[in-house]
């Protein structure tokens, strides 16, 4: 079983792939939780809305993730008003993507809300991934490095890193953690393209990445 894995590739096959031929390793506690996810759980989390948290004020879809699945982003923001918009909606993106799958909905509001296109299609398939597996995320991942470039005045394109060493991934039946040791793999390089829509929302239409780049090593 993987650490939590994210989006990999548009293609439905390769992300099932990618999903179901990844290594097990590790194991669980009693409780299903291994020591790490506690420790990493409640370090980030007290009174858990966590990662709830994208309010509706502007009408964009409120988001809420469970307590035990958390997300950081750095930087949060940017001084420049329309990258800080970019990095805003690039986080809940992320979000969105976690709670389509917490919820084994692929075609949750709010993920159809930040995605379009072919990245629309890559986020539902790999949600699809988890439903058929019969898996959820828990524990905690970081987005760090987060840099935007501006393309056009509708078109940009972010980079960042994951640290997935304490995100996993979750058998819903039992409510196991399984857990793989840290490794290299650990830590994924991202590449978005987004696109502003008409509501001003910067939706994603393309998302490659790289398990392991060297640059997003600690």
């Amino acid at each position: 079983m993987p650490h939590r894995l994210r989006l990999l590739t548009s293609a439905t096959a390769g992300l099932t792939a990618a999903l179901l031929l990844a290594g097990c390793g590790g194991g669980s506690t009693s409780d299903g939780k291994s020591p790490d996810a506690k420790a990493a759980v409640s370090a980030s989390v007290s009174a858990s809305p966590s990662a709830s948290a994208s309010t509706a004020a502007d009408g964009r879809p409120k988001i809420t993730l469970p307590g035990d699945d958390v997300l950081t982003f750095t930087p949060e923001q940017d001084s420049d008003p329309v990258k800080d918009a970019i990095l805003k909606d690039n986080a809940e993106f992320v979000r969105a993507l976690d709670a389509a799958i917490v919820a084994q909905n692929p075609r949750l509001p709010a993920l159809e809300y930040y995605t379009e296109g072919e990245g629309a299609v890559a986020a539902q398939d790999w949600v699809q991934s988890f439903k058929k597996a019969g898996w959820t995320v828990t524990g905690a991942v970081r987005y760090t490095d987060r840099r935007v470039s501006v393309e056009s005045k509708d078109r940009a394109s972010l980079t960042y890193c994951g640290d997935e060493s304490k995100g996993y991934t979750k058998v819903i039946k039992t409510g196991v953690i399984e857990h793989t040791k840290v490794t290299q793999n650990s830590y994924v390089a991202y590449g978005v393209q987004v696109q502003r829509s008409d509501k001003g929302v910067w939706e994603l239409f393309k998302i490659a990445s790289t398990r392991g780049a060297d640059k997003c090593q600690p």
